[in-house]
């Protein structure tokens, strides 16, 4: 499978920029929108890899569904005054901030060099076996739906206890307002 790295490149700087923006912005409405652009970058680069079905499902779930949750649980609570301002912090916070993220990064650089990444899979899920089986929509949603579906149906009870929460802080706190 071969990909343009001039694609790559640009996807990757687009969504390295945007994460940055996620982290630095003071209003947490305009975090979450420059999440949805880290996601579709995300999406760019899986369509440039030519798994066009995880590119349209990276758009429809997360920069779609998920996103619009994120942000209307924000409205809801009316968090779009900053909570962490870092301009206001101790410089010996920052400085360890600073080092720790580099830190995370020199290891990420080390473990990535030091993986097999490389290596051809052999196994059931090696790509003549994937092939084989009818593609990797098929085998997915195989084992999203026999072998994992207790962690996939988790996954929305905490989802759905997630909203729940959420809406339940927000009628509490609207209830104080109103007395």
């Amino acid at each position: 499978m071969d990909i343009s790295p001039v694609g790559f490149y640009l996807f990757a700087g687009v969504a390295i920029a945007c994460s940055l923006l996620v982290v630095f912005k003071k209003s947490p409405v305009s975090s979450a929108f420059s999440l949805i652009l880290v996601f579709a970058a995300f999406a760019g680069i899986y369509a440039n890899l030519a798994a066009h079905l995880v590119a349209a499902l990276q758009v429809l779930v997360y920069a779609g569904a998920i996103m619009v949750l994120f942000i209307f649980v924000i409205m809801l609570l009316s968090a779009d005054e900053p909570s962490f301002d870092m301009g206001r912090s101790h410089p010996l916070v920052k400085a360890l901030v600073g080092f720790f993220c580099v830190a995370l990064f020199v290891m990420f650089v080390w473990a990535l060099k030091k993986s097999d990444h490389g290596q051809v899979l052999v196994g059931p899920y090696s790509v003549a076996a994937v092939a084989a089986s009818g593609g990797n929509s098929k085998v997915v949603s195989q084992l999203m739906f026999t072998r994992y579906i207790l962690p996939f149906e988790l996954t929305s009870i905490l989802l759905l206890a997630g909203i729940v929460g959420a809406i339940a802080l927000a009628k509490r706190n609207l209830g104080k307002e109103g007395k």
